[in-house]
C-alpha cells in the first residue's frame, strides 16, 4: 500500500537557509560598507618627489629664446637683377670684399651708356663754350686796343689843331678844330662803350660757365649712380664676417628686386640673447638683472639690457647680453632658454614647483609618512614662486617629502599607498 510522505518540513528548511543566508551577505555589505577606505597603490617610479627645504630661493623667470649676433650687416639689391651664380654659400668665412654671388641687368648697362654719352656732350659743349668765352673776349680786348690808339689819335690831331689855333687863327679853320675835338668825344665814348661790354663779357662770361658746370656735374653723378648700380650687380662682402643663412634662400636664375636681401653677414663672437617673457611676468623684469643662458650643452651668465615696450604674441622680448668669450656651443639662431634671476628670499621654507598649484594659493598635496610606504593628503598654503622653486608658507616642514606629480585621479582618496 502506498505511504503518504510529508514534504513541508523540508521546504521549511530550505526556506530557512535562504533567509539566514541573505542576512549574512547583508550584514557582511553593511559592515564593509562601514570601514575606512583601503588605501588605493600607486607606482613609485611614476610618482615625483621633492623634499622640502628652508634656506635662500631664487626666484626666476623662464622663457625660450634664440641667440642674436650683435654686429650683423644685411645686403640688399640696390637694383632688379637676375641671379647668374653665387659664389658663396651660408656658412662661409668672408672676408671684406670678397664677392658673394653675382647678378645681370641689360637695363643698367643701357643706363650707364646713355648717361655716359650725355656727360660726354656737356663736357664737349662746356669745353666749347669755354673756347668761345675766350675768343669773344679777346677780340672785345683786341677792339678796344684798335679803340685806344684811334683815340690817341684824334687826340693828337685835336691838340695840334688847338696850338695852331691858339697861335694863328688863320692857320687852322675854326671849322678844323671843331671836327678834331667831335672826333676825340666820339672817340672817347666808343671807348667807354667797349669798355663796359668787356666787363659785362667778363662777368657773364664766369655764370655761363658756372651753369654749364653744373649741367656736367649733374650729368656726372648721373653717370656715377648707374656705374654703382653696375657694380652693385656682383655683390661683395663689406666687411669681415660669417655668411648666415637668409629666411628665404636664393637660386641661381632667380630674379629679385631693388630692397630684396641677398645676404647677411654677422660676427660670431658677438652674440646676444632675445629671451620671450610672458606678458604676465615681464613686470618683474628690470635692466641689468642676471639672466642664465642655456644652450643645452652650457649655461651663460649675462645680464638684461633692453626690454621691448611692446607685447607680440602675448610675451615681451627682453635683450640679454652676453660676456666674451662664447663657448663653443654658442651659435646665430641657436635655440635657447633664459632664467631672469628677479630676486632671492632668504630663510624661506620652500620645495620643488609641483605641476599644479599657483603661486600666493592654497592646494592639496600627497606627503610621505615616515616610513615612505603611505603618502597622505595635506593642505598646504604656497607663496612667491619660480621656475623650479615655490615657497611654502604653511602646512609643511622641511624634510618632509611630498609627490609633486599631479594626483588628480586620486582626488577621493586622502591616502594611498606607494608600491
Amino acid at each position: 500500500m502506498d505511504i503518504i510522505r510529508d514534504t513541508k518540513p523540508q521546504k521549511r528548511k530550505r526556506t530557512v537557509w535562504i533567509v539566514g543566508g541573505v542576512v549574512l551577505v547583508a550584514a557582511g555589505a553593511f559592515g564593509v560598507s562601514r570601514l575606512p577606505n583601503a588605501a588605493p597603490p600607486v607606482d613609485r617610479a611614476t610618482t615625483w618627489v621633492d623634499t622640502v627645504q628652508r634656506g635662500t630661493m631664487v626666484r626666476q623667470i623662464r622663457g625660450p629664446g634664440t641667440l642674436i649676433p650683435e654686429d650683423a650687416r644685411l645686403i640688399t639689391a640696390v637694383t632688379n637683377g637676375r641671379v647668374e651664380e653665387i659664389a658663396l654659400l651660408p656658412g662661409a668665412e668672408v672676408q671684406a670684399g670678397d664677392v658673394i654671388l653675382r647678378m645681370s641687368n641689360p637695363d643698367v648697362d643701357l643706363q650707364l651708356l646713355q648717361a655716359q654719352t650725355q656727360l660726354s656732350q656737356a663736357q664737349s659743349t662746356l669745353f666749347q663754350l669755354r673756347a668761345n668765352l675766350r675768343t669773344q673776349e679777346l677780340q672785345q680786348e683786341g677792339a678796344i686796343a684798335t679803340l685806344e690808339a684811334q683815340l690817341a689819335a684824334a687826340q693828337r690831331d685835336y691838340d695840334t689843331n688847338r696850338r695852331l689855333y691858339d697861335t694863328n687863327p688863320d692857320l687852322v679853320a675854326r671849322q678844323e678844330l671843331d671836327r678834331t675835338r667831335d672826333a676825340v668825344n666820339e672817340m672817347e665814348t666808343r671807348l667807354r662803350v667797349e669798355s663796359q661790354r668787356l666787363e659785362v663779357m667778363q662777368e657773364t662770361q664766369s655764370d655761363q660757365l658756372a651753369a654749364q658746370q653744373l649741367q656736367v656735374d649733374r650729368l656726372q653723378e648721373t653717370v656715377t649712380f648707374n656705374q654703382d648700380r653696375l657694380a652693385s650687380l656682383v655683390v661683395r662682402a663689406p666687411s669681415n664676417g660669417l655668411l648666415a643663412p637668409l629666411e628665404v634662400p636664393l637660386q641661381v636664375g632667380q630674379y629679385v628686386t631693388s630692397g630684396q636681401q641677398l645676404a647677411r653677414i654677422v660676427v660670431p663672437g658677438r652674440l646676444k640673447a632675445e629671451i620671450r617673457i610672458p606678458q604676465t611676468q615681464v613686470q618683474d623684469i628690470a635692466v641689468g638683472q642676471i639672466a642664465l643662458v642655456d644652450t643645452r650643452s652650457d649655461t651663460i651668465e649675462g645680464r638684461v639690457t633692453r626690454i621691448d615696450p611692446a607685447v607680440r604674441g602675448g610675451s615681451v622680448t627682453i635683450d640679454v647680453a652676453l660676456p666674451l668669450p662664447l663657448p663653443a656651443s654658442a651659435r646665430p639662431d641657436l635655440t635657447v632658454d633664459g632664467n631672469v634671476v628677479i630676486d632671492r628670499l632668504e630663510d624661506v621654507i620652500y620645495m620643488g614647483r609641483p605641476t599644479f598649484g599657483q603661486a600666493n594659493g592654497r592646494i592639496s598635496i600627497f606627503r610621505l609618512t615616515p616610513d615612505g610606504q603611505y603618502a597622505e593628503r595635506v593642505t598646504v598654503e604656497l607663496g612667491a614662486s619660480s621656475v623650479n622653486d615655490i615657497e611654502v608658507r604653511s602646512g609643511l616642514q622641511p624634510g618632509d617629502v611630498v609627490i609633486l606629480t599631479d594626483m588628480a585621479q586620486w582626488d577621493n582618496f586622502d591616502r594611498v599607498r606607494l608600491r
